[in-house]
């Protein structure tokens, strides 16, 4: 049977999935890591993605035969650049990378933070791509002159597959230089990053696509590596977020929490957000559509890292949140640590309220949880306060998602029912829907979701009223913040 893979190239590792055309059967599904970074910097050597797509491809074994079609979902913002001869110049900076921070700031500080917001959808922050090329270009300008393709790590592995430089407008739109609403590059902005003449800059930057286009074919020399046919089409790709939202079958109304390194919480929306603020980056959606989010830098790193200190692991650390006795006050964690995003604080610290002789073990371990959810719902809050509509499903997704713990608590912080998605890996299910929408010539992903049942998932709802945990987690952060 002809199947798509649908592969998903996050920070931490490539996931690849390889599913059948029409039902969206899963029947291969494999992994490899990449190099682990350590904000606040945070870079990696983007051969390390291609090794690892290799490596994972080459776990599907025979399956490889039947594949007719791939799409490429990546970690959002990271900046590569690429040389005359297609060699990567300097490791590239990722997403989570802070360092750029001061960029970010005098960015916004010279043209303001609402004609950012009106031109790009968004205001730029440290992890944004625009802030990054400002780095290099005041502390490498010799890489920038040598710079002749400017890529994300999606578009990355699309040139690897395809030799063509694209992308598509939802990853796009998380440079900081594209108009979501226009759908066109706003070359002014990068100058005011990197300098140079506009012409200079319009070169150097990849063609956009459009959601259902293909992004070329498949070249001999990556078929060989990959073990795959030389030929078969390649879709657009985007970013992980977007890719996520096609994998769930989101639609207008849904917002999905998603749990990983990073925390999102986003939407599908057919009308673009512009807030200047810089809480809700407006994004343009791989379904031709807009994803309004909310990024926080730390989410289940968090949990992570306080299960060490306990001396278990997450599992673990899960078990002995749901064993938690409520204190009152609660015990409130602020879990910035490795800075944050939204809100923009990029040299905070981690800070726990209310520890007293008698807080236990498994009250530091709910602590842990909630702060992370915490700090996404007061995102969903900048989503509702930005007109963006949550009539529809609740989600949870991310390898957070799959968390007992997570998932009650965030049923019982919001006072309400919340969807488990039932496909596992949403980002890499993403990518194969728009492998599929390419093979069978499809434009919209609906299509392909009803197709694959990928609405369907399970019911938590809440077990406890959490109120008062939100009203002091927002009483910690004014203490110390506002």
């Amino acid at each position: 049977m002809p199947l798509v893979l649908g592969v998903d190239s996050s920070t931490q590792s490539t996931k690849v999935e390889a599913r059948d055309v029409g039902s969206g059967e899963v029947v291969g599904r494999a992994f490899a890591l990449h190099p682990p970074t350590q904000p606040p910097v945070s870079e990696q050597d983007p051969q390390s993605w291609w090794i690892a797509l290799v490596d994972a491809v080459t776990a599907l074994g025979a399956y490889r035969d039947d594949i007719v079609g791939v799409s490429i979902a990546a970690q959002q913002h990271g900046l590569v650049l690429v040389g005359e001869h297609g060699e990567v110049l300097r490791p590239a900076k990722l997403w989570n990378d802070v360092t750029s921070a001061p960029q970010a700031d005098r960015l916004v500080s010279e043209l303001g933070a609402s004609a950012w917001a009106t031109r790009c959808g968004s205001v730029p922050v440290a992890a944004f791509t625009i802030a990054k090329l400002a780095w290099v270009a005041e502390h490498e300008p010799e890489v920038l002159d040598a710079t002749r393709k400017v890529m994300l790590p999606h578009d990355y592995l699309t040139w690897r597959l395809t030799g063509r430089h694209v992308t598509d407008r939802g990853d796009a739109s998380g440079t900081g230089w594209f108009n979501p609403v226009s759908d066109t590059y706003d070359l002014e902005l990068v100058t005011a990053a990197a300098g140079g003449p506009v012409d200079d800059w319009f070169g150097r930057l990849p063609t956009v696509l459009g959601h259902a286009d293909q992004a070329g074919e498949l070249g001999g020399e990556a078929a060989q590596a990959l073990g795959l046919a030389p030929g078969i089409a390649v879709g657009a790709g985007s970013g992980d977020n977007m890719a996520a939202a096609l994998g769930m079958g989101m639609a207008a109304g849904d917002v999905a929490i998603s749990l990983g390194t990073s925390g999102t919480v986003y939407s599908v929306s057919a009308t673009p957000t512009a807030d200047d603020t810089g809480a809700v980056a407006g994004f343009a959606s791989a379904s031709g559509e807009f994803l309004p989010l909310v990024c926080t830098l730390n989410a289940t790193k968090v949990t992570d890292t306080v299960a060490g200190w306990l001396g278990t692991d997450a599992a673990g650390l899960g078990e002995l949140a749901m064993a938690a006795t409520a204190a009152e006050p609660p015990c409130v964690l602020l879990p910035y640590f490795d800075g944050e995003r939204v809100p923009n604080l990029p040299t905070a610290t981690g800070t726990f309220f209310g520890l007293r002789a008698d807080t236990t073990r498994e009250q530091l371990a709910l602590a842990a949880h909630d702060g992370v959810l915490c700090g996404l719902l007061d995102g969903l809050d900048a989503l509702k306060r930005n007109g963006v509509a949550h009539q529809g499903r609740l989600l949870v997704t991310g390898g957070g998602g799959r968390s007992a713990a997570y998932r009650q608590r965030l049923a019982d912080l919001v006072g309400g029912s919340v969807t488990v998605p039932e496909v596992d890996e949403a980002v890499a299910t993403g990518a194969a829907v728009q492998a599929a929408m390419v093979v069978n010539g499809q434009s919209e992903s609906t299509e392909v979701a009803q197709a694959w049942g990928l609405r369907t998932g399970s019911t938590v709802e809440p077990a406890a009223d959490a109120t008062s945990v939100r009203e002091a987690f927002a009483s910690c952060f004014d203490s110390l913040f506002a």
